[in-house]
């Protein structure tokens, strides 16, 4: 078991995409998505641009993976395709990619990767498609602009002081005990009991308990609007859920 750390630097709910009861990187950090394993965790935390630095975004524990024509076709995953007409988490879905069994060029729908008129953006098509590979989790907690600050001992863990957070890039090189430590305050068996008094994780989170459930708050999902996500360029402003 591994654990990827990054920085995200802008959320939309796009990369990733926690909607619908599933948490997907299907876009974006094309480096991850060609090596994390089932079992893995991804984390993605603030940027330090928005003043997010040290915060947690969200953390994927990866349960599977699948290529980008199983994604396009796959039904479970349908209402993952953008609609730039409906709600916020309908217009950023992530399933964008798809191509024929002979053909060499890739098809991208209109989305958040395209470009402003609609057609499609050479240059993310390939920064996207340099790993055909898109990671899925049901065990996933998803903050986006309010997530808490990294516990305390992800900063400064061990007599070599790691931390969770990185600069550029990911991470990947973390101990054995530290990925172990975080594996036990973040999976969903052990969530419950903990959400609030020992972790610092959970208040506020969608998580995949179930599709509907909003750990922190009073509400289910369907229910819970607006909710923060990064926005572009500015400070964290608020979007729909839809």
């Amino acid at each position: 078991m591994k654990l990827y750390s990054y920085v995200v630097a802008r959320d939309y709910g796009f990369a990733p995409n926690p909607f619908f009861g599933v948490c997907t990187l299907a876009t974006c950090k094309p480096r991850i998505r060609s090596v994390a394993q089932v079992g893995d965790w991804v984390v993605g935390t603030g940027s330090k641009t928005r003043k997010r630095e040290k915060h947690i975004v969200y953390a994927m524990r990866v349960t599977g993976a699948m290529t980008f024509n199983q994604y396009w076709a796959d039904p479970r995953f349908q209402v993952k395709k953008p609609n730039l007409q409906r709600s916020k988490k309908q217009a950023f879905g992530d399933n964008i990619y798809s191509r024929g069994a002979r053909a060499k060029k890739w098809c991208q729908a209109n989305s958040h990767h395209s470009l402003t008129d609609g057609c499609p953006n050479p240059s993310n098509i390939a920064a996207d498609t340099k790993t055909d590979r898109v990671l899925i989790s049901d065990d996933f907690l998803y903050w986006g602009g309010l997530g808490p600050q990294v516990p305390q001992r992800f900063l400064n863990y061990g007599p070599e002081h790691v931390t969770l957070c990185v600069g550029r890039n990911h991470k990947n090189n973390f101990p054995t005990e530290f990925v172990q430590e975080f594996d036990r305050l973040g999976s969903i068996s052990q969530r419950k009991g903990i959400c609030r008094r020992t972790t610092g994780l959970v208040p506020n989170a969608i998580t995949s308990r179930n599709r509907n459930e909003v750990i922190g708050l009073k509400s289910p999902l369907r229910s819970a609007s607006p909710y923060r996500l990064h926005e572009s360029g500015r400070a964290y402003g608020q979007a729909s859920a839809g």
